[in-house]
């Protein structure tokens, strides 16, 4: 059920991702808040409200893990079964920016709810759960897959970084929605991430600062995490002030679909004459709806063959 929050507190510490550092501890740690842009990201659709979670859940990872790469890219999140969501896909782009989409049967969704919210596995069935790291066309794809296991995403990716990284990570989502001062709900997510430093010869084992992390992260609470009145730093300081913790310069995040008239029309134009001509409206246009943000897009047929011609 939606919270009443007041939301103006909130404009300064919004749509950002950040390191942060317990001092002299040997582990990484990441936070992410979503307001105002999970929120544009999840009502561009008339989702249900467990497939809004879920997508919500996947863009809060996708800015988690996203906004620690090296490279210029985008790190695409997605997890695909055979249950009432068939698809989840969370894309986001090092320059901040993010957008999904899923794709689910309306009725088995339905079906799926009982009194409580059903999660990851509920909702995607048996499936499996894909990062993918696209540095752009010149270099090769890296993506891992793991089966999709547990109630939240969350344990996907912790499944994925002991699997195909061997690094242990604790990794918590939450979503939710708020009503703000105009009265309406407004969707929200966040999400935490640490994960451990191997030991070596100079620090030693890290094993016991590992536990010992682990049981203090574990005491974040989902509310905190998309509460709009709580920042960034009151939430760190919270879990780890007997020790120092320090929140790195912030990222913004920002709503943004890659979608234009010139890739659409670029899109069609791979298409055959006879399979365009079959687009045609009654009105002599092609119409075509971005499954991202639901722009829908009318193109003259001469300028898509154009295009294909070119």
């Amino acid at each position: 059920m939606p919270y009443s929050a007041p939301t103006d507190a909130a404009n300064a510490s919004d749509n950002l991702a950040a390191a942060f550092q317990i001092e002299g501890w040997p582990v990484r740690g990441r936070l992410v808040r979503l307001g105002s842009a999970v929120d544009e990201i999840l009502s561009a659709h008339a989702y249900p409200e467990p497939v809004a979670a879920l997508l919500g859940e996947a863009c809060a990872l996708a800015a988690l893990v996203g906004s620690s790469l090296k490279f210029e890219g985008r790190l695409i999140v997605q997890a695909q079964g055979d249950g009432p969501v068939r698809y989840v896909v969370a894309d986001y782009d090092t320059s901040g920016t993010l957008r999904g989409y899923c794709r689910f049967d309306e009725t088995e969704v339905a079906a799926s709810t009982g009194f409580a919210r059903p999660g990851a596995q509920t909702l995607l069935g048996k499936g499996v759960f894909i990062m993918t790291l696209d540095q752009g066309p010149d270099f090769e794809r890296h993506q891992g897959i793991t089966p999709i296991e547990g109630e939240s995403l969350s344990l996907c990716a912790e499944h994925y970084f002991a699997q195909s990284e061997q690094v242990p990570t604790k990794v918590q989502l939450a979503v939710g929605q708020v009503i703000g001062e105009d009265g309406v709900a407004h969707w929200r997510s966040g999400g935490a991430m640490i994960q451990m430093v191997a030991g070596d010869v100079t620090r030693g084992s890290t094993e016991e600062v590992w536990d010992r992390t682990r049981a203090l992260f574990q005491t974040l609470g989902d509310d905190e995490l998309i509460d709009p009145t709580i920042t960034p730093e009151t939430l760190l300081f919270r879990l780890f002030h007997e020790d120092g913790v320090r929140l790195e310069q912030p990222l913004p995040l920002a709503a943004v679909c890659r979608c234009s008239p010139e890739r659409i029309v670029g899109v069609l134009g791979s298409f055959n004459d006879a399979e365009r001509a079959d687009m045609v409206e009654d009105d002599g246009k092609i119409r075509v709806t971005c499954e991202y943000c639901s722009t829908v897009y009318a193109l003259d047929p001469a300028e898509v063959a154009s295009n294909a011609d070119s």
